[in-house]
């Protein structure tokens, strides 16, 4: 009785939105690959995993999801880290490793997971791909923390490899400088604003999408066939210093048929939905479904959001500089996530130099998702020469 008592004690409730994502047609899973720039050692992730993951009350707990009256809830059990390690043999002669990786990885991310344990598995590959010596891949289920909580997780269990003593860092944002107090005042104003029309424009596009609109037809949603479920993972690994050269000179460059002119409109409907209160209304009104309709309400909105609409785009910034995960100095890091009804989901995560891109794809759809992988850095390498054209031409003016 007293276990009993304890145990009661210990439970937590399951916030709406992690119920939300264990509910059957979007069961989310985080897909994580970490490639190393040595050998694995199995015995120091199994005791850096019991000296940081596991004190995370989430991974020590079992989710109960719960029907009718009984309410979804953490329960605390005790972990064998061991039974959620897996050290898969591979043959040290494979030809194509990172075809491999790729396989390994989709069937491990649709094999069975057992609800009795904590929702999340790690897989140790000692085999040298392209970008690493040996990679961790990890399937963590969504109720555990988004990508911003993981990428906060994994900072807190590794260390500066320049100071191995001291927790990483991510990068902070800029601030402003305006001095000027009659200055500062109206850019204030400008901004609230900007926000007030802003949010007007993105709110009515989200009830639109809710009411009957859904996104043009194109080549993504044609298949009838197809399961819209990405069942297909890749990344590649570019240049950061790429990316911010073309960033850079975005600004600099205004033509009639200017390569960057499709970056500029996609840039400026991101700002747009950044500096808007639409994700605040999205977030009240569907805890607002649930409270008043319940969970089948909840789930219906939520596909009926992510069913009208294309693609997914997501991006996440890693650690500036080089850090270690349980003695092991990391190369990159890439994410994904699996279980929503789009055919396209991209993930864009960068470490130190290093812009990681991540492609979710359904190959019923994109047969062929490196050739579209192919045409992403293609694109960037075409904006990196117009760009360098430009700045020489301007140096010889």
């Amino acid at each position: 009785m007293a276990m009993e008592k304890e145990m009661i004690a210990g439970e937590v409730p399951v916030s709406p939105f992690s119920r939300l994502f264990s509910m059957p047609g979007l069961d989310c899973f985080n897909i994580v690959t970490i490639g190393f720039k040595n050998e694995a050692n199995p015995s120091a992730f199994i005791e850096g995993l019991k000296n940081t993951l596991l004190n995370h009350p989430r991974f020590s707990s079992i989710l109960e999801t719960g029907f009718g009256e009984n309410k979804a809830k953490w329960i605390p059990t005790k972990v064998k880290v061991e039974d959620h390690v897996v050290f898969p043999e591979i043959d040290p002669t494979i030809e194509n490793p990172d075809q491999f990786l790729e396989d390994y990885t989709s069937n491990m991310v649709f094999s069975p997971i057992d609800m009795s344990k904590p929702l999340w598995e790690m897989h140790i590959l000692n085999m040298k791909t392209s970008d690493a010596e040996s990679l961790l891949v990890a399937r963590f289920h969504h109720s555990l923390g988004d990508g911003m909580s993981l990428m906060s997780l994994l900072l807190a269990c590794s260390r500066k490899t320049s100071d191995l003593e001291a927790l990483p860092t991510l990068v902070a944002p800029k601030k402003s400088t305006v001095t000027n107090v009659r200055w500062s005042l109206v850019a204030r104003l400008w901004l609230i604003i900007k926000l007030m029309c802003n949010t007007f424009v993105e709110v009515y596009k989200f009830l639109l999408i809710l009411c009957s609109v859904r996104d043009a037809a194109a080549p993504l949603m044609e298949k009838p066939s197809a399961t819209l479920s990405p069942n297909k993972f890749i990344h590649r690994v570019i240049s950061l210093g790429d990316v911010k050269f073309v960033k850079n000179a975005m600004n600099m460059m205004r033509s009639e048929n200017d390569i960057f002119e499709y970056v500029r409109r996609a840039k400026k409907i991101m700002d747009r939905k950044k500096l808007s209160l639409e994700p605040l209304f999205s977030y009240v009104l569907l805890k607002l479904t649930m409270e008043v309709f319940g969970f089948k309400a909840l789930r219906t909105l939520a596909m009926r959001i992510f069913g009208r609409s294309t693609i997914i785009l997501s991006n996440v910034a890693g650690p500036s500089e080089e850090i270690r995960l349980f003695d092991h100095q990391v190369s990159y890091v890439a994410a994904s996530i699996s279980g929503f009804p789009q055919a396209l989901i991209v993930h864009i995560t960068s470490y130190v130099n290093k812009v990681i891109i991540n492609l979710g794809v359904d190959l019923d759809v994109i047969p062929d998702p490196h050739h579209l992988c192919d045409h992403m850095v293609e694109a960037l390498k075409m904006m990196k020469s117009a760009a360098e054209e430009k700045c020489s031409t301007d140096l010889n003016v």
